[in-house]
């Protein structure tokens, strides 16, 4: 089969139309071919056959957007078997077939039914077969083949990003580039120019200019002044067909705004400026101010203001506000009329940040000249001082002058003033003024002593105008005189040793004064004169402010007196001198030897009573040892006595114990101990009372049996050995108990029954170093060691 097209409207189409059918055979056409074959015989070689061709036909193409009023004719199917007598019947499947594209199945002529888009779709693929009409059986078999949709010039071109916004710095050289934009073209851009695309610039000229090819801007200018224009519009033409008449083309907007640079210094719009600024300003405040314009804007018209020469410079100062540009001229001290009436200042605004690219546009800085005004205003009175401090003596009498304040009126007109205290509280009201003069005086008698110092505020106010006012503060030191004598600085508790020594200091103490230092120390201390000598203690002056009490004999005792009164008498260095007179309590207390109060009047009763506190700790815990003994004693007698051997069934461990204690030394005279110290005095060998087995002593027991002149230990260690060899013990354990004391002591005895009675002139003086313990023993011995001695 052949494929014919006749489908060619333009010299183009028609010279394609000639290749396609003279040489689409060969270059361009799909070939369905049928092969013969042959079965083999077992053994012959396989024979090849050249195929018979069935059916050729080339690519179709169709045209897009046809807009006739007949189907567009694509081509022409035919078959080698076709003899033109309509036995071949032509059959077309695939994308389109039946809707789109149609088939005479007779002539096998294709039509296009619809207007096609080939940028929606770009080719169809079909297949076609030519069947035997009479038996419907392929002829030939099924082949594909394609059917393109030819590209025309119905797109235009499309700027996809646009409208553009867009900055460039302001002063940029000519051709800097600004944007580069881009169109697309939906046409085929393989077929013809219908999608090559060329830019122009339809309006922004001369500022810009576009690049034809690559679209981009770039300024066409030198020094473009953003002061001057700041927002361009320019219009991108982009046309197809390479710019042909006739092409289609599409344009979009570019808003390029120029960025500032400081290329502008600051301007003050006058040279000079005048200011009224009225005395009453107050120091710190503003007062005015001044501004240079600078026509570039963000940081770039950023400055700052400096006075940089006048008369006013200590008088004024100048800072910058940041938001507003402004230079903020302040008040540093305060304005008088009377003494100077104007000002003159010469003040600077500069740029901070600059561009030295254009610095040969500079300086960037400029200089302005400002005078102030001083006006004349009502001023209330002005005191001699900003404050004042004034003294009265204490205890001074009602109506004494402390001091006078002064106020004048500082205007012209020299108004008199008027004096009054602003009185907050009633117990302010120790003070008055007078109002003419400005005297104060005192009100009440003051005591430094309560209140050493008073604040009051006075005001002053022109009789002509009593409204103005002005306030200053007032201190007054109230100064001291002697009025208050020494006294003790607090409650003393003064404790004596009972073994003191004579001239021994037992305390140190000190007095304090209400008044000032001036009438207080130097503190004397000094024994009352009319009364007789203390025989038991004095007073000794340390010269420094504090005195120390002394003993005057040694020993004190608890038990005659424990607590003694010394009168004392203090005086102080005022002038004229004052004195008082208090008296220091001393108990007689109970020390170790460093001095350290063991007790006080707690052992009053018990020293009395000749028992110390250890003694009668023994008494109570020996009544209560009785006590506890006598119950247990009651206790046991009550309770059911049970035998040693309860029976044979009941066998268990038994313990018997003997709890008995010998005299000492007592015993040894009041009873014959050789029995314990010879073993071989007591009986040979005692069984058990309840069980008498008979047995034989071997011959171990009778060699031990027969010891005699034998220490008890050996003696208990045989009475263990035949308890151990007893074979008729019961059959649980019992314990046998031996006390000995052991053998006489070479060194004698070491009770102290006796010892009263011995005289030694040992010193115990030792005793005190062995701990509390023995506190009461070493006390004794030191007290007999003292009698001794005396």
């Amino acid at each position: 089969m052949k494929l014919t097209s006749t489908s060619c409207i333009c010299p183009v189409l028609v010279c394609l139309c000639f290749v396609q059918r003279c040489y689409g055979t060969a270059h361009h056409s799909s070939i369905k071919v049928t092969r013969n074959q042959t079965k083999h015989t077992e053994g012959e070689t396989e024979v090849h056959h050249r195929p018979k061709r069935g059916w050729v036909w080339n690519q179709f193409f169709v045209l897009e957007e046809h807009m006739g009023p007949d189907p567009q004719y694509v081509g022409k199917l035919h078959s080698n078997s076709d003899k033109g007598d309509g036995s071949v019947k032509y059959i077309l499947t695939g994308e389109g077939a039946g809707t789109i594209f149609i088939i005479d199945d007779t002539t096998g002529d294709i039509h296009s039914t619809k207007s096609l888009d080939r940028e929606q779709k770009t080719h169809y693929v079909l297949h076609a077969q030519a069947i035997d009409r009479r038996t419907n059986k392929p002829l030939e078999p099924e082949s594909e083949f394609i059917i393109k949709v030819q590209d025309i010039n119905d797109n235009a071109p499309k700027f996809t990003d646009g409208p553009y916004i867009v900055t460039v710095p302001e002063m940029s050289d000519m051709g800097t580039s600004v944007l580069q934009v881009t169109a697309t073209d939906a046409d085929d851009p393989t077929y013809g120019n219908s999608a090559r695309v060329v830019y122009s610039i339809l309006q922004g000229q001369p500022y810009f200019s576009v690049d034809p090819k690559t679209g981009v801007i770039r300024t066409a200018l030198h020094n473009m002044d953003r002061e001057a224009r700041e927002h361009y519009s320019v219009v991108i033409q982009a046309k197809d067909m390479a710019g042909q008449v006739g092409g289609l083309s599409g344009s979009t907007t570019v808003n390029i705004t120029l960025t500032d640079v400081n290329d502008n210094p600051p301007r003050f719009p006058q040279k000079h400026y005048q200011l009224y600024v009225p005395e009453s300003a107050q120091v710190g405040s503003a007062v005015g101010k001044i501004k240079a314009n600078d026509a570039d804007t963000g940081p770039n018209a950023d400055m700052t203001y400096s006075i940089t020469n006048g008369d006013g410079t200590g008088i004024f100062s100048i800072s910058t506000d940041k938001d507003t540009r402004e230079g903020i001229l302040s008040l540093k001290k305060p304005l008088n009329y009377e003494k100077k009436k104007s000002y003159t200042l010469n003040i600077e605004g500069a740029n901070t940040h600059l561009d030295f690219r254009f610095s040969h546009l500079g300086p960037f800085k400029d200089a302005t000249m400002l005078k102030i005004i001083v006006g004349d205003v009502d001023e209330p009175p002005l005191f001699s001082m900003p404050s004042y401090v004034m003294e009265v003596y204490e205890n001074a009498k009602i109506g004494t002058i402390v001091g006078t304040v002064l106020a004048q009126d500082p205007d012209s007109a020299n108004s008199l003033v008027r004096y009054f205290i602003n009185h907050n509280a009633e117990e302010d009201r120790f003070f008055n003024i007078d109002p003419n003069t400005g005297t104060i005086k005192t009100t009440k008698v003051l005591d430094r002593e309560e209140t050493p110092w008073y604040n009051i505020t006075v005001t002053a106010s022109e009789n002509d105008n009593p409204g103005l006012l002005s306030h200053v503060t007032v201190g007054i030191r109230v100064l001291d005189v002697n009025d208050n004598p020494p006294e003790l600085a607090r409650e003393y508790d003064i404790v004596v040793c009972e073994n003191s020594k004579p001239g021994q200091v037992i305390h140190t103490i000190t007095a304090t004064d209400k008044d000032d230092f001036a009438n207080g120390p130097r503190f004397s201390f000094f024994l009352d004169e009319r009364l007789s000598m203390n025989p038991n203690f004095t007073i000794k002056d340390n010269e420094d402010n504090t005195a120390s009490i002394l003993t005057r004999r040694r020993r004190f005792s608890r038990t005659m007196q424990d607590v003694y009164y010394l009168p004392i008498m203090i005086s102080d260095g005022g002038i004229p001198s004052l004195s008082s007179s208090s008296t220091l309590t001393i108990r007689v207390c109970a020390c170790e030897r460093d001095g350290r109060v063991r007790t006080c009047n707690a052992e009053a009763f018990l020293s009395s009573a000749g028992l110390s506190t250890g003694a009668l700790i023994a008494i109570l815990l020996c009544v209560v040892i009785l006590l506890a003994i006598v119950v247990l004693f009651i206790t046991l007698r009550r309770g059911k006595k049970e035998p040693l051997i309860i029976s044979e069934e009941d066998v268990r461990e038994n313990v018997v114990t003997y709890d008995d204690e010998g005299g000492g030394e007592e015993d040894t005279e009041a009873f014959d101990i050789t029995a314990l110290r010879n073993p071989s005095a007591a009986e040979e060998l005692k069984y058990r009372r309840d069980i008498r087995p008979e047995v034989k002593l071997t011959p171990r027991q009778q060699t031990l049996s027969t010891l005699e002149s034998i220490d008890v230990q050996e003696f208990i260690k045989q009475r263990l050995a035949e308890a151990d060899l007893d074979p008729s013990v019961p059959p649980y354990d019992s314990l046998q108990t031996y006390a000995y004391e052991g053998q006489r002591s070479e060194a004698g005895s070491i009770s102290s029954l006796d010892s009263a009675t011995t005289q030694s002139d040992q010193d115990y003086h030792y005793l005190g170093d062995w701990g509390p313990e023995f506190k009461k023993l070493a006390e004794l011995y030191g007290e007999i060691e003292s009698e001794r001695t005396t």
